[in-house]
């Protein structure tokens, strides 16, 4: 069977057809300019594409770390990364407004976008549900295709490292749909898409090693997808920075800070907890 036998050709067919349907709901449908403010069919699609790669292989959801037992503890677990981390970007946030003379503050709200493209705050109880709902999609596909299964099935052909990096560039390669969007409605330079997609490409990836490491180590998909969906959800959706000038403008400060502090982290984090496990062995 040619899944079982040529896995990374297997994978990457599996990720140019999604990455082909999530290129069309960007360029043609735009359902984020829409008032659901997210692209979501993309998502669902690679749910279902889940579910038939689980009924072929024989496999559960449980396989790839959707462990049922472990949903509540290792999701707060991830809250709580998420939470520390952009603690500390968000005070580095505050601090560099504060030091240009346009201090901030808190706001919570939905950014959504009519159907012109201009930005809108909604917070209405029905703008968070269904912020929340989509971001939950969101996770749920991503988490469970990129770290789940990707790492699972891929290591069986190239080991853990190889599934981890591989899984990795695709997710970074995944997120430049959107950038080149913006080349193509004219809202960015090429010169600027270029610095953007390697920024973009790198952090994307570095996020999917950090995820991919947390469910490697803990055999659980829970703790990366609740830390995936505190990221995007509360801190990019929800909590906003508000100034006289304007919202989130110094947003990729908090972004860079967090994620690379929590990146930092967490590879310390499994390389003790590794070399733990080593000198025990040896024991």
């Amino acid at each position: 069977m040619f899944l079982k036998e040529k896995r990374v050709s297997s994978s990457v067919i599996i990720f140019i057809i999604c990455l082909i349907v999530h290129a069309a709901e960007v360029f043609f449908l735009r359902t984020d300019e829409t008032v659901f403010a997210e692209c979501f069919v993309n998502k669902v699609f690679g749910i279902v594409v889940l579910f038939v790669l689980l009924a072929l292989l024989k496999m559960k959801w449980s396989d790839i770390g959707f462990k049922a037992a472990r949903f509540l503890p290792d999701c707060l677990k991830g809250f709580l990364i998420c939470a520390v981390f952009y603690s500390i970007g968000f005070g580095a946030e505050f601090i560099a407004l504060v030091a240009q003379g346009n201090p901030g503050h808190m706001e919570f709200f939905v950014t959504g976008f009519s159907l012109t493209g201009d930005v809108n705050k909604q917070t209405g109880i029905f703008f968070v549900i269904m912020c929340i709902f989509f971001n939950i999609i969101n996770v749920w596909m991503e988490e469970g295709l990129f770290r789940g299964f990707y790492i699972t099935y891929l290591k069986e052909e190239i080991g853990p490292k190889g599934a981890l990096f591989l899984a990795a560039l695709l997710f970074g390669i995944w997120h430049l749909v959107t950038p080149l969007r913006s080349v193509i409605d004219g809202q960015m330079t090429i010169p600027e898409f270029a610095v953007m997609s390697i920024g973009y490409v790198v952090l994307s990836a570095l996020m999917g090693i950090k995820w991919g490491m947390l469910y490697e180590q803990s055999g659980s998909v829970w703790i990366g997808l609740a830390d995936h969906f505190f990221n995007n959800c509360v801190v990019t959706n929800l909590m906003h920075v508000v100034t006289e000038t304007g919202v989130d403008e110094n947003q990729i400060m908090r972004v860079l800070i967090g994620e690379l502090t929590s990146f930092v982290a967490v590879v310390i984090y499994v390389r003790l907890k590794k070399a733990k496990v080593a000198k025990c062995a040896l024991a």
